[in-house]
């Protein structure tokens, strides 16, 4: 899959298994209305259906929806959502990465380290 691996893209899992049946408008829909997001804003939206064997990935990038699906051979995608209706599961594009492949610790625990904040240096006016 190609995604850019920046962290200026943010991921979002829907917060509840999904009928993966659905297309593009489906989706597209279910960002819109459930998540309240914006689907042309270039974020990444990823669904998952309730036997965690297929994912979808929903994104816009610039020119038209993309939509991408990996169904696992063997084995279970990770279990994003909880039971309390919480909110979508934010996610940075290495552990969107983790996710495809099958890491079952991806929503879990952080496995990305918090992002660098840059600050201005001090400046030299005393001298």
């Amino acid at each position: 899959m190609i995604l850019a691996a920046s962290r200026r893209v943010r991921v979002f899992a829907y917060p509840q298994p999904a009928d993966l049946r659905k297309g593009y408008d489906g989706l597209y829909g279910l960002v819109t209305n459930a998540m309240g997001c914006d689907v042309l804003g270039g974020d990444v939206f990823l669904f998952v259906n309730k036997r965690r064997k297929t994912c979808k990935v929903l994104v816009w990038d610039g020119t038209g929806l993309c939509l991408f699906q990996k169904r696992l051979e063997q084995g279970c995608f990770a279990r994003l959502w909880r039971d309390d209706g919480a909110a979508a599961v934010k996610l940075t594009t290495a552990e969107l990465a983790l996710f495809i492949e099958g890491c079952d610790l991806v929503g879990r625990r952080a496995l990305s380290p918090a992002a660098v904040v840059v600050k201005p240096l001090a400046s030299d006016r005393g001298t």
